[in-house]
This record gives structure tokens, sequence and C-alpha cells, in this order.
């Protein structure tokens, strides 16, 4: 199956070209179906290209010398959507010349030229930003909004498990996933006011595919036993940077153990199968690409930091969405629920 190109952002992220082409790069020599739209400064776009010589019947450079800051103000940005690298990629998917878009630059710029460009859904208020974390079973968890919105109501939370449940059944493979909200407890009293709003909403909602089963505490996340987190931009985004920081304080931690003498040494060359089993399974870069959710097309971000690995993942991500017609299959559930099911009594 052949698939629309991708734009890749190729200025966004820590390290810029070398690592977004080498990412590109890979994505390509595991899947060789894939195409490219590589958006930023033409020379060193070429330059980084002559290592991965694979890539240049694959690939399209559109020149672009103007880059998003990483701590720009998105309104700032915005004002410059037209000639930056990072509003080029996200104008080539409105333009029908990609069929997606990756940037591991500046979020929140990303989702104001997102949201001016490709708009939000029809019936949906906000777009989300989905990302998927790791858990103690072989499927990832969906979890969602990881800062996109700051502020959300109940209406807003049901809209989020919609979305986030139509991207679950495409990674999970799950026809009804497992969803809750992010809750202080799992009691039915627990939270706040738009919390149980959503909860009730859900609960009385009819044509839903997903099985919604309450709330969920943070520290359960991780376990296995749902499919689908929901919640406000602010709570998610803390949740999940509390999660990568305790995953980064495990790893130390196991490392500075690992050395600290002639017998710990040692005790990690016999234990090094489960340490690098351990290693794989919290690494970032092996769940790379956070999705925007509700826009009129697909827009994945790579975290900043992301080596060439990482950035290839979300590459990824961004194929399997449009092989998957993610974009439709929210709006087909949309519809299936309708205006009344939507809305949080």
């Amino acid at each position: 199956m052949s698939l629309p190109r991708i734009a890749v952002d190729a200025m966004g992220g820590d390290e810029g070209v070398r690592v977004m082409v080498e990412g590109a790069a890979l994505a390509r020599r595991r899947h060789d179906k894939f195409k490219f739209l590589l958006v930023g400064d033409e020379a060193r776009i070429k330059a980084a290209l002559e290592s991965h010589p694979g890539m240049a019947g694959a690939s399209e450079i559109l020149h672009s010398d103007d880059v998003v800051g990483g701590d720009e103000l998105p309104s700032r940005a915005l004002r410059r959507a037209k000639t930056t690298s990072m509003g080029l990629a996200v104008n080539a998917v409105k333009q029908g010349d990609a069929g997606a878009a990756v940037s591991a630059g500046n979020t929140g710029a990303l989702m104001a030229m997102s949201k001016l460009a490709l708009r939000t859904m029809p019936g949906l208020d906000r777009p989300a930003l989905a990302a998927l974390l790791p858990t103690l079973t072989d499927n990832d968890v969906v979890m969602l909004d990881l800062g996109a919105n700051r502020e959300c109501d109940a209406r807003n939370l049901v809209q989020f498990a919609i979305m986030g449940a139509a991207y679950a059944r495409v990674v999970t493979g799950r026809e009804r996933p497992r969803t809750r909200l992010l809750n202080i407890g799992t009691e039915e009293t627990k939270g706040t006011e738009d919390i149980q709003a959503a909860a009730e909403a859900l609960r009385a909602a009819t044509g839903l595919a997903m099985d919604f089963e309450g709330y969920v505490e943070a520290d359960k996340i991780n376990r296995g036993e749902c499919d689908v987190v929901v919640c406000d931009g602010f709570s998610g985004n803390i949740a999940l940077k509390a999660i990568e920081g305790a995953a980064r304080f495990v790893t130390d931690l196991l490392r500075q153990a690992f050395t600290s003498s002639v017998r710990s040494k040692i005790g990690f060359l016999v234990s090094r199968p489960a340490t690098e089993l351990l290693r794989h399974h919290l690494d970032p870069n092996n769940h790379n690409g956070a999705v925007f959710l509700g826009l009129n097309g697909v827009v994945v971000k790579s975290h900043g930091s992301a080596n060439a690995k990482g950035v290839a993942n979300a590459v990824e991500v961004a194929a399997r969405l449009l092989e998957d017609d993610i974009t439709n299959r929210i709006k087909h559930d949309l519809a299936a629920v309708g205006t009344e099911g939507l809305a949080a009594k």
C-alpha cells in the first residue's frame, strides 16, 4: 500500500537537521514505501542526506532557514507560520502536499500552527495531545491531554475520551478500549465537579466504542489495567513528567549501584540481560511520537531530545495513523454518539 508522503520539520528538536534526517532515513530502511518532504535549510539537508543515499529518490526538499525557537511564544511563532520550517511542514498537510507532519520543535507553537492551518474537526471543541506510555503488559496505554489544554470542562474530557479510544483501537487492536478518567481516587465521589460530570456523561452515553471503567489513580497508569487515560492538559503534563522522571531515577540509581564496587560490577555482568530489558522498556525513544488528535489532518510531535531511533518511531506513528485513517475514525465515532451523547450533565 502506498502512503502519502510525510512532511518532516528538519530544523526542530535539540539537534536539528542531522538527527531528523537520520531518523527519517531509519524509518525508510524499516519501511521502504515511506516518502518525505524535508522542510528546512536546503544546504544542511543535502549535506545530511549524503550519509543516507537511499533517501535521495524518496525525498523532496522545501527550503526554509527560519526556525521556531524552543522557548518562543506560540503567538509570536504563529505570525511566522508562512516562513518557518514548522509552519511550512504543517501547511503541506493543509495543501495536500503531505499526508502528515512530524516536528520535534516547540510544542505550543506546533499546536497553534496546526489548529490555525488544519482547524478542529466539526463537533469537537478542542484538539488534544495524546501519547503512548509503557505498561507492564504487552500493550502501551494512550494518555491525553498532555499539555495542549490547561483547563478542561466535562464536555472536553468526554470528547478526549472518544478521541483517545479511537487512537487506542489503532495502536492496541482492541475493539472496545478500556477507558478511565485520571483522578485522585477511584470512588465515584472523588475529583472535581468537571471530572464527576464527565464520568456521568460517559456512563450514560450510548454508541461509545469503548468500555468506560470509571477512574484511575496516577500510580496505576503504567499497570496495564486500562487502555486510555483521560485528563486535562495541566494534570496530564505533570503526570507524564513525573513518570519520565521516575524512569530516569530508576535507571540512574541502577547505574550508580552497579558501578559502586567490584562486586557490583560483577553483579551487573550477571544481570545484564535483565537490566538491558529494563533500559529498553523505559527508553522514551521507544515510545516517541505524541499526536494532536481532533484536527483535520495528522500532526505528530516528536520529543525535542529524541535521537534518530525516536524520530523514526515518530515517523512510523504518523504513517500508522495515515494507514488506519485516524481522522475519519474519530469523525465516525463522534457521529455515532451524536450531540446528545457528548453533552455533560
